[in-house]
């Protein structure tokens, strides 16, 4: 007999195994316990009773339960949430068998370093393949803040972010840094900023550092901060956060702050730099936000209004009938992301707030591509028959690869484990399609007609022994 494990837990708890035909009884008088004792409600389900009445379901054990956590509900959501359950369970409607989910991630640790042994071991596990009752309460609409950066590639996520939250009904205000009349406001995504008020999200300009007076007082339910990268940046608004009674804060964190592997992927848990800013900010929310909380660590991406270029140092070659000079042999491995996925990531985590809390995720896409597949790639979206590829050691060329190339020299690339686990989110990153719209925005754009420098490039190429072309060609 398969038994559902209700657990009500806070400063008590409290257990019971139930079969189906008792189940709805015992989960109304738990649900009214977890009311009355204002605690969160677990319901999960094992293939076996547990020993004594008093067991609890532990995540820190090496197979735990699939379970679904309602944890930042109000009481009266985990009654409704209860009984519904408990209904279905009875009439049949709902059995164990109908959801399979895997083992769930590790939550964030903020050690100096994961021990070897423990990576090991992690990384060995198979997922534990467990029959669980697929609750999920519906979650309300809610009044969301994205403090977003002005620069750089993330000012994009705010802008998607924006925009799926608006599609799904919730009233979304976007906090961007600096001045409305500034330049960089002229450029994407911030020259698209109408698709957002046009329906119904609101955007202001100011200083996070009194993010306060810069949304005039308005109260919200979750807050995302994409703009900062260390703790100064991003204290004064957690602080305003919490104080203002904010249930759920998101960061944009970057899977920059993991530490070299010598087994890629990056996965959730794996070790990171101390000294990363990010790293800060992450142990920072762990101790003010407690469960309401959550980070997403993003690589590269890509997506219609990203203003860095990426993609586009390759079409600016291409276009123009140059070699790509690519640093080693260009077999590294990272991870491009469109910028739909991260979007639909951090909408899941507002949706699911109880799934997402005190986790990190691995913002980014399921799959990796080399470094000259994505010269071949860009090569193939702008039409072009072939390109060629020059490698070199930059260190013998005398240049510097962070500047020479837009990617790392190194495999650099994660798994989006922990979002696919807990949050049941799904990539829809296509790196071939999604190329071929963003040469079709590279192109529409005259970029690839205009003078350019090729200074850097020139070097390499006099560095392997190879002539500079004698006059580029351009697009038409």
């Amino acid at each position: 007999m398969t038994g559902y494990v209700v657990a009500v837990s806070n400063h008590y708890s409290i257990a019971s195994t139930v079969n189906r035909c008792c189940c709805a009884t015992t989960l109304q008088w738990l649900a009214a316990m977890a009311t009355k004792l204002g605690s969160s409600f677990l319901l999960s389900s094992l293939t076996a009773p547990p020993k004594s009445p008093r067991s609890r379901v532990h995540h820190s054990s090496p197979h735990p339960p699939s379970s679904l956590i309602f944890s930042s509900r109000p009481p009266m959501a985990f009654a409704a949430a209860a009984a519904s359950t408990a209904t279905a369970l009875a009439s049949g409607r709902l059995s164990a068998s109908s959801a399979q989910q895997r083992r769930p991630s590790s939550r964030a640790s903020f050690s100096p370093g994961a021990s070897p042994r423990a990576v090991a071991a992690r990384r060995r596990a198979a997922p534990a393949a467990r029959a669980a009752v697929s609750v999920r309460a519906e979650a309300g609409k809610k009044r969301v803040l994205v403090v977003n950066t002005n620069s750089g590639g993330h000012a994009v996520i705010g802008f998607y972010f924006a925009k799926e939250l608006l599609a799904a009904g919730h009233a979304v205000t976007v906090l961007t840094v600096g001045d409305e009349a500034s330049d960089k406001m002229k450029k994407p995504p911030f020259s698209r900023f109408s698709e957002l008020t046009s329906a119904g999200g609101k955007t202001v300009w100011g200083d996070p550092a009194d993010v306060g007076a810069a949304v005039g007082g308005a109260s919200f339910d979750v807050v995302l901060d994409n703009n900062g990268k260390d703790l100064d940046a991003v204290k004064p608004v957690v602080d305003w956060a919490k104080s203002s009674g904010v249930g759920q804060f998101l960061f944009i964190s970057s899977a920059g702050i993991y530490r070299p592997t010598e087994e890629p992927p990056h996965v959730e848990g794996d070790a990171v730099k101390e000294s990363a800013g990010h790293v800060g900010v992450e142990k920072y929310l762990a101790e003010q936000f407690a469960g309401g909380w959550a980070s997403f660590r993003p690589q590269y991406m890509i997506g219609s209004g990203n203003n860095k270029d990426c993609e586009e140092w390759f079409f600016d070659r291409i276009v123009r009938g140059r070699p790509v000079p690519i640093p080693g042999n260009g077999m590294q491995l990272t991870n491009i992301t469109h910028v739909r996925d991260l979007a639909s990531m951090l909408a899941l985590a507002v949706g699911s707030p109880g799934a997402a809390a005190g986790r990190v995720f691995n913002c980014v896409s399921d799959r990796a591509v080399t470094l000259d597949g994505m010269a071949r790639l860009c090569a193939a979206a702008a039409g072009a028959a072939a390109v060629e590829i020059v490698h070199y050691d930059p260190a013998a060329a005398g240049v510097d690869a962070k500047k020479a190339f837009p990617f790392r020299n190194m495999h650099f690339y994660a798994e989006p484990r922990a979002a696919k686990e807990a949050l049941g989110w799904a990539s829809t990153t296509n790196l071939p399609e999604d190329l071929k719209e963003r040469y079709a925005e590279y192109a529409a754009s005259g970029r690839g007609g205009k003078a350019m420098a090729f200074d850097i490039d020139d070097k390499i190429l006099a560095a392997v022994g190879k002539a500079p072309p004698c006059r580029d060609r351009t697009s038409k």
